[in-house]
């Protein structure tokens, strides 16, 4: 289970658009790199991120040997009801990271 930090607003008014921070901490191995013995490392990259709003996705993101270690993904959402925001993270060798949050919308 990796390490997440996700940042939100306590309380929003109904039509308020809120930021979302989502942080995860991973290594993010592209597979390019070579151990201290010259064999090369595996790659091991978050591929998926989606964030579901109420059942209803608000992002989706494909991810790339690109992308920094422990990645930030910062989102926006239109808080229009209280309801859970459900976070996933997925990735190579069957990492699965879930996180849920709730908007309190008044």
């Amino acid at each position: 289970m990796a390490r997440t930090v996700i940042t939100l607003p306590e309380r929003a008014r109904r039509g308020d658009i809120v930021e979302v921070r989502c942080l995860i901490a991973h290594t993010m191995e592209t597979g390019y790199r070579n151990d201290d013995q010259g064999q090369r490392l595996p790659a091991d990259l978050i591929r998926r991120f989606t964030c579901h709003y109420r059942g209803e996705l608000v992002c989706g993101a494909d991810l790339f040997a690109a992308i920094s270690a422990n990645p930030l993904l910062v989102l926006f959402v239109h808080a229009t009801e209280s309801g859970p925001l459900d976070f996933v993270w997925e990735g190579d060798n069957g990492f699965v990271q879930r996180e849920s949050r709730t908007l309190t919308v008044t």
